[in-house]
């Protein structure tokens, strides 16, 4: 009887226990959570954008044939450099050199025939002059010596289309330069236009960048770029955008920039690996540290202070352009508002916090 009794009085107890736990009055709040924050202000600095590029020639060529054959010879390989008119490659030029022959031999007759053709019609001229022979007879030589004329023009034509067939066999450099690649070995077979040699020319570099697409959104006027090796910083040059591609790379979605150098040291070897800096225009813009920035419904976003309650909530943000350090936002935020810049990943919607500091 002693235990059904200890039990019942322990069953009360838990009851009156579980109890008290409903209670919300009965319990304690959470203690506010320490953060730091930052009360955003517009920045009218302009902000440096720095990307990387390669040395590119300002003008570069891709040579080949005008006619398709087997090549025999290539006489230059990647990293020579040549002068204009130096020959380049050749392909085999039997075939045209026997069309050549045969149109020399057509001249070579035509010329006979027209010697034999002016004879006729002189002699006609003398005998129709003296009564001697019909205007019939003097009409045909005529006709006979105009066809034959008509007829060495044409056969001088095909000598000059001859002799352009076998010279096109010879690849020639048009301009002072460096070969930069070759795209065919002695012994293949090529088709015409097929590149064969490009040719960086002489005369200009270009610094080429892949931008994105919110940095040409508001470019300054006529910005000069400083231009850096990137494994040599103390080599320098500056440039100015010389194109700008209309299309977005269909991988990257970034758009080529060129920029056009002035007097490149030696050391910007084409190929070379080379830092741009530009500086953005002086606009009014709001920043944040990017440790400020966080996700929410799978878009950037911030957490906010009400600055009555002290509490927290969400709010998506638009970005401009971002770096390791701070991120621009484009949308999304006003002057005045208290942003957290650490602590953001404790954080619930609605939940007390307590201000450490403000960043500056």
């Amino acid at each position: 009887m002693q235990t059904k009794g200890f039990q019942g009085a322990l069953l009360v107890a838990l009851i009156l226990t579980l109890g008290a736990c409903d209670n919300p009055k009965g319990a304690a709040e959470p203690p506010a959570r320490p953060v730091r924050t930052l009360t955003l202000e517009k920045s009218d600095k302009g902000v440096p954008v720095v990307l990387t590029g390669r040395i590119e020639a300002l003008n570069e060529a891709s040579l080949g044939f005008r006619l398709s054959g087997q090549m025999i010879e290539r006489h230059v390989s990647t990293g020579d450099q040549v002068k204009p008119g130096q020959l380049l490659a050749r392909l085999d030029s039997e075939n045209e050199l026997n069309a050549l022959r045969s149109a020399k031999a057509n001249l070579a007759a035509a010329l006979a025939k027209l010697t034999q053709v002016r004879n006729h019609f002189e002699r006609q001229e003398t005998l129709l002059a003296q009564g001697w022979t019909t205007r019939a007879n003097f009409d045909q030589a005529e006709r006979e010596l105009k066809t034959a004329e008509a007829q060495i023009e044409s056969a001088e034509a095909q000598v000059a289309t001859a002799q352009d067939q076998v010279s096109f066999t010879e690849l020639l450099a048009d301009a002072e330069g460096v070969v930069t690649a070759v795209g065919a070995e002695p012994g293949e077979v090529i088709q015409a236009g097929q590149m064969i040699v490009r040719l960086a020319r002489e005369g200009g570099r270009d610094a080429v960048f892949d931008v994105p697409a919110q940095v040409l959104r508001s470019p300054p006027a006529d910005p000069l770029i400083d231009v850096r090796l990137t494994d040599a910083p103390s080599v320098t040059a500056v440039g100015r955008v010389r194109e700008v591609s209309p299309q977005a790379d269909p991988v990257t979605r970034t758009f080529q920039v060129k920029v056009g150098l002035s007097d490149p040291p030696e050391a910007m070897r084409l190929g070379a690996t080379v830092t741009g800096t530009m500086q953005v225009d002086s606009v009014p813009m709001i920043e944040i540290p990017s440790s400020a920035l966080t996700e929410f419904n799978g878009e950037p976003a911030v957490w906010i202070v009400d600055p009555k309650d002290l509490v927290v909530d969400l709010r998506n943000v638009s970005l401009l352009r971002f770096n390791p350090t701070t991120v621009t936002i484009e949308q999304g935020l006003a002057i005045g508002d208290i942003v957290v810049t650490a602590g953001v990943q404790a954080l619930r919607r609605g939940q007390r916090i307590r201000i450490l500091g403000s960043d500056t």
